[in-house]
């Protein structure tokens, strides 16, 4: 009698091909759910959570209702000719998406086996290979995935493609040394410096943050360090982020990304309340 294998699987929201923005060259990116930081200005509201989440636009209603007639939760009721999404009974069954006419209704997140993701991965080759790109791992925090991203990883060098890995670093040391051999490069997010400044924008302390940045760069890894600039929040940080940077190794890219509100609606879509002011 055979032993059964058991399938490692991932929890993703998304698959972002042709991104110019996430590592060098045309590459896909693979954005994985849940997050340990609760950034206020998050562009990617919906990798937060690590669990599958339902969003609902409603100026994108046509008021069809065939979501009423096939949600098993009773989600969704139509209340003075307008729909009314009850989020919080929601089971993100995704029942209602498919028949949803005007594409109001979006499912976030969905698993998959690294040999489905592996595959499709391999779709974009000629072009990681023409453009000096490759694969980037990304989210939410694609590292609270690590045994996953690690296997995944694995596979792409096996196979000779480029590999980057996006991440906000608020992770154990045993998961970044899960994925180091099979990373060419770290993307790697720093909101700021001082501690109180970063406790305030996401919830938690950048000490573990800035114990990695270094550990990585001393073992002689390729980092680039992202800096989201928020007014009113992090902008101060600039000066000191830069001077940080210069004392560990002057070398080191740093590309700052400026702010956009554009996913305030995201944010509202999945019930939840854009507290970012800036």
């Amino acid at each position: 009698m055979g032993v059964k294998m058991e399938v490692k699987t991932a929890r993703i929201f998304d698959i972002k091909r042709m991104a110019v923005h996430d590592g060098p060259g045309i590459r896909t990116t693979v954005f994985f759910k849940g997050c340990p930081l609760k950034c206020l200005w998050c562009h990617n509201p919906e990798g937060l959570s690590s669990k599958k989440q339902l969003s609902f636009l409603a100026e994108k209603c046509v008021g069809c209702g065939k979501c009423i007639d096939v949600c098993p939760s009773g989600v969704h009721k139509i209340s003075d000719g307008a729909l009314v999404h009850n989020i919080g009974d929601c089971t993100a069954c995704g029942a209602c998406e498919a028949l949803c006419r005007g594409r109001a209704l979006k499912l976030y997140g969905y698993d998959v086996t690294v040999d489905e993701l592996f595959k499709k991965l391999l779709r974009d080759r000629d072009f990681y290979e023409k453009s000096g790109g490759g694969v980037t791992l990304s989210g939410g925090e694609c590292l609270l995935q690590a045994d996953f991203c690690s296997e995944l990883l694995k596979m792409l060098k096996e196979s000779g493609i480029h590999t980057a890995v996006d991440t906000c670093g608020f992770v154990s040391r045993d998961t970044l040394d899960k994925v180091i051999p099979y990373t060419d490069i770290f993307l790697y997010d720093v909101k700021a410096v001082n501690e109180d400044v970063h406790i305030a924008c996401t919830g938690k302390s950048n000490a573990l943050i800035l114990d990695n940045l270094r550990y990585l760069d001393s073992i002689g890894k390729a980092i680039e360090i992202r800096v989201p600039v928020v007014p009113g929040y992090n902008d101060c940080e600039l000066a000191a982020i830069h001077k940080l940077v210069e004392s560990i190794n002057g070398n080191i890219k740093i590309k700052e990304l400026k702010y956009h509100s554009i996913s305030a609606s995201k944010w509202s879509s999945l019930g939840l309340e854009y507290k970012c002011k800036a």
